[in-house]
Formats: structure tokens, sequence, C-alpha cells
């Protein structure tokens, strides 16, 4: 039953996050900095009262290793908000950001010296080349979409390839982030909703440095038009409620994954995410009409079936499929 309802909550919860993002992105491009404070501040807000019991419970990981972690996590969330101030579609960003079992493989081959299965090598080959398309593509439009002349649209690309950039640097700061926190793991346990509440209490100093962008658009969401809420049937500025909704379904969201990750298997955990991040992909691309092409569609069917067979899904769904039939003949 836990499993089902943390299902429902990764799916509702990250698909409607997704929707009231592009919400916010379409009106006010820049806004990235005032979404990643607030979700911070609100998931940090319930961490402190539920988790840390108002200050009085003490962390079982030491807070030095917190800091080089919350260092990793508030640069890598900053940095792919920030990235879509640069000409990056959500749902290319959405795409790149499925690459993290390449920066995964990369850094775990050359930090902890692992060695994996042709099965692994060939899928993160597949993820590869389905981002690369769709980069590509995506690469294409912005020279046809942007400027009239050629200098606009030279500038327009160097635009969009430093957004590039810092999505790419943000995939690897994530993936070293994860064997950090693997390896914290092993040594001091699993505390998955303490390390949750510190990721997200202990970076909110260091807002005081984009301060002045997060007022200055505080300013602009106060002077969106008015809506009414529904049930309270109160108004407030557009531009809130939709930075209102986009915080608690990212709670709704990474509740959802903290049950799945102590209820299931991790293969069960990162299929359910999959799939969700398609989905998300889909909503995307049919609700707010985002430009795709066919050559996008292939890009980004590579990419998930790279992602299932690094999770060896097939695998597990044979052998299932095998143990009925044994259960089966035994019957």
């Amino acid at each position: 039953m836990n499993t089902l309802f943390a299902i429902i909550l990764v799916f509702v919860g990250c698909c409607s996050n997704v929707v009231f993002l592009e919400l916010l992105v379409r009106d006010f491009p820049g806004c990235g900095n005032i979404v990643t404070f607030a979700q911070f501040a609100f998931i940090a807000l319930e961490g402190f009262i539920f988790e840390a019991n108002f200050g009085r419970k003490k962390p079982h990981i030491p807070l030095s290793n917190y800091v080089i972690m919350v260092t990793m996590f508030f640069t890598v969330s900053v940095i792919n908000n920030y990235a879509l101030n640069f000409n990056i579609a959500m749902p290319l960003h959405m795409i790149f950001r499925s690459g993290s079992l390449i920066a995964n493989m990369i850094l775990g081959i050359i930090i902890l010296k692992k060695r994996y299965s042709m099965s692994k090598y060939l899928s993160i080959v597949l993820v590869s080349v389905g981002i690369f398309i769709c980069t590509i593509m995506s690469a294409k439009q912005v020279n046809v979409e942007k400027g009239a002349t050629e200098e606009d649209g030279v500038y327009a690309f160097m635009h969009w390839l430093l957004g590039i950039a810092m999505l790419t640097f943000a995939l690897l700061m994530s993936a070293r982030m994860g064997i950090f926190q693997e390896t914290l793991y092993k040594k001091y346990g699993k505390h998955s909703k303490e390390a949750l509440f510190y990721n997200h209490c202990l970076p909110l100093p260091g807002f005081l440095l984009l301060s002045t962008d997060i007022y200055k658009h505080a300013v602009l969401f106060s002077q969106s038009s008015p809506v009414e809420i529904p049930v309270i049937g109160q108004s407030m500025p557009v531009m809130w409620f939709y930075l209102l909704m986009n915080v608690i379904t990212q709670y709704v969201c990474i509740r959802g994954v903290f049950i799945l990750t102590t209820e299931c298997a991790s293969l069960t955990v990162t299929l359910v995410v999959t799939l969700r991040k398609f989905l998300s992909l889909i909503i995307s691309i049919l609700y707010f009409r985002n430009p795709f092409t066919i050559w996008h569609w292939v890009g980004t069917a590579v990419v998930f079936l790279g992602t299932l067979l690094y999770t060896e899904v097939w695998s597990s769904v044979r052998a299932a499929v095998k143990g009925e039939k044994a259960d089966k003949k035994a019957e």
C-alpha cells in the first residue's frame, strides 16, 4: 500500500511541478533563483520542525560532511535553474538531466575504480547518442529562431551554448555529489530524511549572494495579474500562486521518492523516476506546444531505452515471468 501511495505521489507531484515551473519560466525566464530559494526554504522549514525537532535532535552524520555535500547540492540546484535563462527549452532541460547515468558511470570509473558489464556500457552509449541528437536539433532551432541578422544568430547560439555548458557542469557535479553521499551512507548509515533537511537548510545563507535577483523577481511577481484561489475564495498575484504550487508539488515529489527508497529496491525507484521523466516530457511538449521534431522524439526514445537497459528492467521482467511459469508447473 505504501509503495502504491509513493508512486502516486511521485507521478502527481513531479509532473505537476514541471507544469508550474514552466508556467513561471514562460513569463519570467530568469526566475530560477527565487524558485530555488522558495523550494529550499519550504523543505528546510518542514525538516526543522519534523526532522530536527526544532534543532534539538543531533545529526547522525557530522555537520562538516554535510557542509561539503550541501556546497555541491546548492551549486547544482542553482545552476540547473539558472541555465533556463540561456534559451534552454524545458524539454531539452529534462532530457539533458536524464544523462545523469553517463556522469555517474564516468565518475564511478575514475573515482571509485568501478567496472561495469557490457550491457551497462551499451546503455550509456544509447543515452549519450540520444542526448546528442536532441542537443544538435535544439541548436539548429536556436540558429533559425533567434535574431534576424547573422550576428544576432551567432550571439543567440553562443548564449545557448553557455546554457548547455552549465547543464553539463551541473550533471557532473551532481554525479560527484552522489558518489560522496554513497560513501557517507556506507560509513554512517542511510539517513535520507536527515540529509534532505540539511541539504536544504545549510545553503540558505548562500541565497544572500542572490538576494538582489530574488527581490527583483519578488517585485515582478507581486505586479502580476491577480487570480482567485479555489476553495478559499481569496485572490493573489498569479505568479505567486504558481510559485506556491511549484513549491508544494516539489515537496510532494521529493516525499514520494523518499518513501519509495525506503519501501522498494533501487531498480524500482529508478524505473518509476524514469517513467515520470518521460511523462513530464510528454506533458511539456503537448500542453505547452514546445517545438519538438521527429528527431527529438528519436533522441528521447533512445535516451529512455538506454536508461531502461541500464536498470536491467528487461532481465528482471524475464526472471519474474520465468518464476511465475515455474510456480505454475510446480502446482
